[in-house]
């Protein structure tokens, strides 16, 4: 009898540490997880687009108050490289209107940023992008100059995401959230002059003749705080979109 459950307590011991062992085997690492998100997200279209055009609708939520924003669209132009992840580059213009007025207008056609009043200072410029600018270093996050870190694990919507430190070549810091069952892109988060930024991303979804999945639903948190939400509803690759574009002309430029 003794020896019956000597064998017995081998076995299980046995059992238990071969499990152990295998589950350190199959543990990722950040570039193992960075490439699985790299390939849900579209590969090789997805990491190093032309141009991505976005149409959708928003809501601003201030004081207590939810503002909807019955039109928000977004253009980019995308650049082969990026040493800051948190530095505007490339071209992107952001419109959004309520009941067809526009509440802001803002672009960068690669040098300078315009609003509804025409060419900004380069310094409040500066502040506004790197509050906005940070999702880019996940498509750059393989290239050589870049690092990876796993950090603690995270919850995201109620689902387990592993935690990606990317240090681009500048040594700026942006934190990527991954679901661990499918490899979506959940969550961005970094430093910016406004505070603590994270968002989160859900809905998502794709287009036939794209490799491309689309979040369709961004909600935007600053120190915590819901700042807005955005819904895109459709998206474009690739179009060739006009200089003209990128550049607006305030009252005192006409």
């Amino acid at each position: 009898m003794i020896k019956q459950v000597t064998v017995f307590t081998i076995f299980v011991f046995l059992l238990l540490f071969s499990c152990k062992e295998n589950k350190k085997k199959e543990a990722l690492s950040a570039a193992q997880i960075m490439q699985k998100a790299h390939e849900k997200a579209g590969g090789a279209f997805w990491q190093k687009p032309k141009s991505l055009s976005m149409k959708g609708h928003a809501i601003f939520y201030r004081d207590g108050k939810a503002s909807k924003h019955e039109t928000h669209n977004m253009w980019r132009v995308f650049e082969r490289t990026k040493d800051d992840a948190h530095v505007a580059n490339g071209k992107v213009r952001i419109e959004s209107f309520k009941d067809s007025i526009p509440v802001f207008v803002v672009t960068f056609d690669g040098t300078n940023t315009y609003d509804l009043r025409g060419k900004q200072d380069p310094s409040d410029a500066d502040a506004r992008w790197a509050s906005n600018f940070g999702y880019g270093a996940i498509r750059h996050a393989l290239d050589d100059g870049y690092t990876l870190k796993l950090v603690a694990d995270d919850t995201v919507k109620t689902r387990p995401a592993y935690t990606i430190m990317v240090v681009d070549p500048n040594k700026g810091e942006t934190f990527f959230g991954i679901d661990k069952e499918d490899f979506k892109i959940v969550k961005v988060a970094f430093q910016t002059p406004r505070g603590w930024h994270h968002r989160e991303y859900s809905e998502f979804f794709s287009k036939d003749g794209y490799s491309w999945l689309q979040s369709g639903r961004v909600e935007l948190f600053y120190d915590g705080t819901l700042a807005n939400e955005v819904f895109w509803t459709d998206f474009e690759v690739n179009e060739e979109l006009a200089d003209a574009l990128f550049v607006l002309k305030g009252e005192e430029d006409e």
